[in-house]
């Protein structure tokens, strides 16, 4: 694989597509984006609109529109195109459709001459990367998918509210499908190091604390986002940033996104939601926590429900 030019190819110029291009932009995480799209027109009007921006930015990001084939020299290619959302309270309900456009856009992407890291953003993405990996061919550490990143910020973020404490001090990690079978591993839940069961051990303020509810909360928050204004953009923005920094800057970071286990947490061929460790060649090791028995069985249920749509794509 092939480490050059820092530039990212972004197929999908919609909501969430061009907020990741700005947020790239304005971390100032690669020195050029492209912008692919069926609507050609409206991708070349994106480009331009990001790139008047530049002189007010602090790097001089190129931005473009191109084609299939500007994925040719690309560290990474971004996808996020999907189908609408149409109201049902399931991304599962929308797999047939998007795949059928990823069917579309992932043998074009290989025509080019692609050899680099496919982040894969659309949903439902546990089904759409492991469809990716099969189409393109690329080693399982070259195709990512957001996975459970988003809900793992939503999760640090609620229980920093409760604690009134920085959710960058909380480390937890959302496991399974980026999905309604999500599941937490409260026993590795942390916060300033220290365990938050210790925490409610020796808080009596926090002993009703309902960590069902927290779950659940996470479980439905992005719904309730999608209610309120339409759509997602901001969160999963920011989230597929982290993940291309962390490819771009080598960081080495864990980050919980859906990857291909081959034995890992006793399960094999599924692309689920796990903390991994990125760099510039993709994912490089996976971090095996040890889960309680009832955090294992409900990790393995959401794995089989991921399983069990992955048949139904036929491969």
């Amino acid at each position: 694989m092939r480490i050059s030019r820092n530039k990212v190819a972004i197929i999908g110029a919609g909501v969430v597509g061009t907020t990741i291009a700005y947020s790239l932009v304005l971390q100032e995480v690669c020195a050029e984006i492209t912008l692919i799209d069926i609507n050609e027109v409206k991708a070349s009007g994106e480009a331009m609109d990001l790139q008047h921006g530049i002189e007010y930015c602090g790097r001089n990001t190129k931005i473009t529109a191109g084609n299939y084939m500007d994925c040719k020299d690309a560290e990474i290619v971004v996808i996020t195109a999907s189908a609408p959302y149409s109201g049902e309270l399931d991304r599962l309900q929308m797999m047939d459709k998007t795949a059928n456009i990823i069917k579309s856009i992932v043998p074009n992407i290989m025509e080019s001459g692609f050899d680099g890291i496919i982040v894969v953003v659309s949903n439902p993405v546990d089904i759409i990367s492991y469809l990716v990996h099969h189409l393109s061919g690329l080693p399982k550490s070259q195709v990512i998918g957001t996975g459970t990143a988003l809900e793992t910020a939503r999760l640090k973020q609620h229980i920093g509210e409760i604690l009134n404490i920085d959710p960058r001090n909380v480390e937890a990690f959302v496991f399974g499908e980026h999905g309604d079978s999500l599941t937490v591993p409260w026993s590795h839940v942390r916060v300033s190091g220290k365990n938050l069961m210790e925490i409610i051990r020796d808080n009596p303020e926090y002993s009703d604390l309902d960590l069902k509810k927290i779950e659940e909360s996470t479980r439905k928050a992005g719904f309730d986002v999608l209610g309120k204004k339409g759509n997602t953009q901001y969160g999963i923005a920011s989230v597929a940033t982290g993940i291309i920094s962390a490819i771009l800057r080598d960081e080495y970071k864990a980050i919980p996104v859906s990857t291909y286990l081959d034995g890992e947490y006793g399960v094999k061929d599924v692309f689920c939601g796990v903390p991994a460790i990125l760099n510039r060649y993709g994912v490089v090791d996976i971090v095996e926590l040890h889960l309680t028995e009832e955090e294992t069985e409900r990790f393995d249920n959401s794995v089989n429900v991921i399983k069990e749509n992955i048949e139904k794509l036929g491969l």
